[in-house]
């Protein structure tokens, strides 16, 4: 039989082979995976009765990713996938991010896999968000770092976001206000300042990730945040803090007493 045109395929139609009715193995020439393996039907039940009984911390990063791959490729042993996935990208988390086009450098992840993977990454922003609305931003800080975790700590490119927040410090908006490259964001003070008024925002809590993964605030990162609080304490709006991320953990500026 002829090799599979890809791993990431819609599968043929017919009966999934149990493991009391053993079939041939086919040649796939996607990672060394062979489709219809007798042994795969089982593995996927075991391994969701493993996540059933002990949750997410009973698995490896590897098994995770196996659990995600499963509904993306129901037909074949996805864990020679999972397992390259977790070596080029390093964990399930950076897995996960890792912009569309990196995914798809590795044989056998097409367009199922990446949707697949974005969905999870918008859940878990969706869900970080929900926490930080639950409570005055001020008294709910771990919240506040997981959600900005989530949503930028393992992006490729620079991220500037702000959290605009109402008198009584209640998020009223988290907005991405710029993207950069690498290693830089071009922030604009003054227009910071224009969207706090334009959402009645009476705070704001500044937020950017550095790519390199070392949270440490450069020069360049304390004096932008001064000028926007020398622009904003005119008008009446506080700067909060001043919080990076990156993969290696997190920096608040106000904390290191830096402004």
């Amino acid at each position: 039989m002829k090799p599979k045109p890809g791993f990431d395929e819609t599968p043929t139609t017919g009966p999934l082979p149990s493991e009391s009715q053993p079939t041939e193995p086919e040649a796939s020439d996607i990672s060394g995976l062979a489709e219809y393996s007798p042994h795969f039907t089982g593995h996927r039940e075991r391994l969701r009765e493993r996540f059933r009984t002990g949750g997410g911390e009973a698995l490896p990063d590897y098994e995770l990713l196996e659990l995600v791959l499963f509904r993306a490729v129901p037909r074949a042993d996805v864990k020679p996938l999972a397992k390259k996935l977790v070596e080029r990208f390093g964990s399930f988390a950076e897995a996960i991010a890792a912009p569309p086009a990196r995914l798809r450098e590795i044989k056998g992840v097409g367009e199922a896999i990446t949707t697949e993977f974005k969905l999870i990454g918008a859940a878990v922003e969706r869900v970080t968000r929900a926490q930080m609305r639950a409570r005055p931003v001020l008294s709910s800080w771990s919240a506040v770092i997981a959600h900005c975790r989530a949503s930028m700590a393992y992006a490729d490119r620079e991220q500037f976001r702000v959290l605009f927040l109402d008198k009584r410090n209640q998020l009223i908006l988290d907005e991405v206000q710029q993207s950069g490259t690498v290693d830089h964001t071009p922030v604009y003070p003054r227009e910071v300042v224009k969207r706090a008024l334009e959402v009645s925002a009476s705070a704001i809590i500044l937020v950017h990730n550095h790519p390199s993964g070392d949270p440490t605030p450069s020069k360049a990162d304390i004096q932008m945040t001064k000028t926007i609080i020398d622009v904003a304490k005119p008008l009446g709006i506080e700067v909060h803090d001043h919080i990076i991320v990156g993969k290696d953990g997190h920096a608040s500026l106000k904390g290191l007493r830096l402004i």
